[in-house]
């Protein structure tokens, strides 16, 4: 555990590291690594940072070894690591939406519940996770850990499987089907809890937290400014979502006024088009590193 004025932060190696590091650069946090090694350099002296399998991480901030980290709900609970939950960050290596652990099987197969599974074999990487889901079923079988492929083991090596999917097409590609949702995972910002007790470490979490928050916010949001004369603003601002209202500024041109606010970037296609006809003139869309509400 840091001591002083420093905070050692667990970063996640692997599927989650680049999308990790780009959330941390849109926070205002430039972190490098070399090849070769396991100790990021991070612009902000504060913070020490240790790249460490998503796996491993919630066990290192319980014991102490790191301050706060970043890791996969999924990670917590298959470790039951006692940590302080300081944000639930919804972000995975594509997505911005959970990743689910799935029970799947062979096409052919005849399990179609938990229940089938009595006396059958299961491979996963995430052992504790489907222990626990037996024993919420009532359902005694045989967890084997698997360190990786899991989908090419069924049904040859395995009546089943346990893994995680973000989008279901490596199951389907294999000819697996999802019978079950063992679990729902989302990225968790989490702290030791004795860290969490020093009121400067608190602090300086507590700040990181919020600022990736804000990029989070921000991943799906644009800034969309225009220009509109006096007789097209009320059509025009009419159109407008917002986060709270437009912020209408007036030009020095007389009887014209700038307009901007943020948007959803996915109602653009339609909501551009719209505006153009209403009256709207000089549309501008500028991407957003953060939003602190």
């Amino acid at each position: 555990m840091a001591t002083g004025n420093k905070i050692i932060l667990g970063i996640p190696k692997g599927s989650l590291q680049e999308s990790t590091f780009a959330m941390m650069k849109k926070a205002g946090f430039s972190i490098s690594v070399g090849s070769r090694s396991y100790i990021p350099t991070v612009d902000d002296p504060e913070i020490e940072a240790r790249l460490i399998r998503a796996q491993e991480i919630s066990r290192y901030v319980e014991q102490g070894l790191l301050d706060a980290g970043l890791t996969g709900f999924d990670w917590i609970t298959e470790n039951q690591s006692d940590v302080h939950e300081v944000a639930n960050l919804v972000y995975s290596k594509q997505e911005l939406r959970p990743v689910r652990w799935v029970l799947a099987v062979p096409n052919a197969s005849s399990i179609q519940s938990a229940k089938d599974l009595e006396g059958k074999r299961i491979a996963t990487e995430a052992v504790g996770l489907t222990k626990q889901y037996l024993a919420r079923h009532g359902v005694k079988a045989e967890v084997e850990f698997s360190w990786g492929a899991t989908e090419v083991k069924a049904p040859e090596l395995v009546d089943a499987i346990v893994e995680i999917t973000e989008t279901g097409s490596s199951l389907r590609a294999n000819n697996l089907r999802i019978v079950d949702t063992v679990l729902e995972s989302t990225t968790r910002f989490i702290a030791n809890k004795k860290s969490w007790a020093d009121s400067w470490k608190r602090e300086k979490i507590e700040n990181l937290a919020l600022l990736l928050r804000g990029v989070l916010a921000a991943e799906s949001k644009v800034l969309l400014k225009l220009n509109v004369n006096e007789a097209n603003l009320k059509s025009v601002t009419a159109l407008l979502p917002a986060l709270h209202s437009p912020t209408i500024m007036p030009l020095s041109g007389s009887g014209w006024y700038a307009v901007e606010t943020v948007v959803d970037n996915s109602a653009l296609r339609t909501l551009i088009p719209k505006l153009k006809a209403a009256g709207a003139e000089g549309i501008i869309e500028l991407s957003l590193n953060k939003i602190i509400p």
